[in-house]
């Protein structure tokens, strides 16, 4: 299979993903949430290894190798990280345009630092076309109404704080996914894609179970709600089948293409938040979210 099919099939389960955790998170701690969908994707990755026989190569991995592979899956943590928390706070479709900007950036790293340049105009006036449909897709909640001046201007003010609450984590989950993209590339490089992923995801594990216990919030597992855990535990088979798609596909593709059809994943994000979860889509996100298509499209199709 290609590499623009697989990038494509990491889109779709990456879009089923955002729409799973939201659902998981409705009330079980974001933190504790993350760890949990890890161990799942720690167990899909190993299995896929183990089916392909790749296991027995991993002695012959350089140290570069291990050192990115290490890094990649360090920025992977951090990404599920802040995306969970951001994801807790704000509504899927204002949180995940934020988090599918991470293409954009990227895009000028792996341009940069892997000297992608071919076709490098049309690379970059689509990447300016995605970001603008970005930001038009970041849109600010109305503001609550009270029964008096004062209880208005605190509504107000409450909810404007809640509003924004969400934006820092989403700026540092994508920010974090960029460099996830750039340095699993470097480390995935002869070195079969499904045994990178396993390996990538156990430096993922220890860090996002780091978290949970630091915080104190190991003892909050027994109150996850069961229908939250199944949401939870679906969302890491769909995070493990996206990855290890995605990791295949930037092992042969070009990176900077990869990521923009990856990031597509939006439209199945978005259509769920619609249908399932009644969040509106307002004209101007519309017309985002088809400018962030067409740009990516273009990339495809003319670089």
């Amino acid at each position: 299979m290609g590499w623009i099919a697989m990038a494509a099939l990491s889109a779709f389960f990456a879009g089923v993903v955002s729409i799973l955790a939201k659902l998981g998170i409705q009330k079980t701690d974001s933190d504790v949430a993350t760890a949990v969908r890890t161990t799942v994707v720690l167990a899909f990755a190993w299995l896929v290894v183990a089916v392909v026989g790749s296991a027995s190569t991993m002695g012959s991995l350089s140290v570069r190798s291990w050192a990115f592979l290490g890094l990649s899956g360090l920025a992977t943590g951090a990404s599920w990280l802040c995306n969970f928390r951001a994801l807790a706070l704000g509504d899927v479709n204002r949180v995940v345009p934020i988090d599918k900007s991470s293409a954009v950036l990227a895009t000028l790293l792996a341009i940069v630092l892997l000297g992608e340049t071919d076709h490098l105009a049309v690379k970059l006036a689509c990447t300016a076309v995605i970001l603008v449909g970005t930001l038009l897709m970041i849109e600010r909640r109305a503001e609550g109404v009270g029964d008096s001046d004062g209880s208005r201007a605190d509504a107000a003010a409450s909810e404007k704080s809640r509003a924004l609450g969400w934006l820092p984590y989403a700026i540092l989950a994508a920010v974090f996914a960029a460099l996830t993209s750039i340095l699993g590339r470097v480390g995935i490089e002869g070195v079969e894609s499904n045994l990178g992923t396993a390996l990538r995801t156990c430096v993922v594990l220890p860090m996002s179970w780091g978290i949970v216990l630091f915080r104190g919030k190991l003892g909050e597992l027994r109150a996850i709600d069961r229908h939250e855990l199944g949401f939870l535990l679906l969302s890491g088979v769909a995070t493990g089948a996206s990855w290890l798609c995605y990791y295949r596909a930037i092992q042969t593709g070009v990176v900077s293409v990869v990521v923009q059809i990856d990031k597509l994943s939006i439209l199945v994000s978005i259509a769920f938040a619609w249908l399932v979860l009644r969040e509106p889509l307002t004209r101007r996100s519309a017309l985002g979210l088809a400018l962030m298509v067409a740009g990516t499209v273009a990339m495809t199709l003319l670089a």
